[in-house]
């Protein structure tokens, strides 16, 4: 079982971009991202399917971020804009394997990413 690799974190000002990469997906029905800070529960961001493109975004990103696949590239993104102090995590990417629970789900999902630390100040 081979680790999503992700890059692209770091520290923004408020309003700012960042996009996020997540390299290595193999057969997977769906992408998505999540993030977590410490004591409170890891939270779905945005999800997509492969096939047809549906996209999911949590409430609070929902015309901000955009989440996109590169099949070709093996690779999915999360696009970033008018970051808020709230958006601060360290943020994650995962595959699933249809699980059922939901697209922005963390029981949907088998493979993450290390993780990278997102910083809006």
């Amino acid at each position: 079982h081979v680790q999503l690799v992700e890059s692209g974190g770091g520290s923004v000002q408020v309003g700012g971009s960042l996009r996020l990469s997540c390299a290595g997906f193999g057969d997977t029905y769906g992408m998505a991202w999540f993030r977590q800070v410490t004591g409170k529960e890891r939270e779905g961001v945005a999800a997509i399917y492969r096939s047809g493109g549906n996209t999911f975004y949590v409430e609070s990103v929902r015309g901000r971020f955009t989440i996109s696949l590169d099949d070709a590239k093996k690779t999915a993104y999360l696009q970033m804009n008018s970051l808020k102090l709230e958006d601060t995590g360290v943020y994650y990417c995962a595959a699933d394997s249809r699980g059922g629970y939901g697209p922005l789900s963390i029981f949907q999902y088998n493979s993450w990413s290390q993780g990278t630390q997102v910083t809006v100040s």
